[in-house]
């Protein structure tokens, strides 16, 4: 199984670029993952992760993710080699995000208020005598 879930802080803001055959689009971002603990007398507290996001998670990121955001990451890793210029064989080792969210625990105003022009503000019923398919009266009985 290759699973890995990351939660860490956004190094920049996610870099978009397309495929050259068939023009796929691909967000790379690189993430600051802190360690859980640290060896005594080391400096770097924090890995940096890169990351890459295609198609509609790629849009998704590359819309709503910003430098310094805490998200949180699904996906897989992924290797891949080749030869440079020099011909040295090169490799990398990146995560592909199969899913992502957003982790930050506290928005400020303005970031609320970014998020409810994006996604709407919450409304409350104010008509007393209407109910909404999604509201539950005391008498339901949930499977929860």
């Amino acid at each position: 199984m290759n699973k890995v879930i990351l939660m860490g802080r956004l190094t920049r803001d996610p870099e978009v670029r397309y495929t050259q055959t068939n023009n796929t689009l691909v967000a790379s971002f690189s993430l600051a993952v802190n360690r859980r603990f640290t060896r005594e007398g080391d400096t770097q507290t924090a890995d940096f992760i890169n990351i890459s996001a295609w198609a509609k998670t790629g849009e998704f990121v590359s819309k709503y993710f910003k430098k310094g955001q805490q998200v949180a990451v699904v996906g897989r890793i992924q290797t891949r080699s080749w030869e440079d210029q020099q011909g040295q064989k090169r490799y990398a080792t990146d995560v592909v995000a199969e899913e992502v969210y957003f982790a930050d625990s506290k928005r400020s105003d303005s970031d609320s208020n970014n998020f409810e022009d994006t996604f709407g503000a919450e409304s409350t019923n104010t008509n007393s005598g209407e109910t909404s398919d999604f509201e539950v009266s005391s008498g339901d009985d949930l499977p929860f």
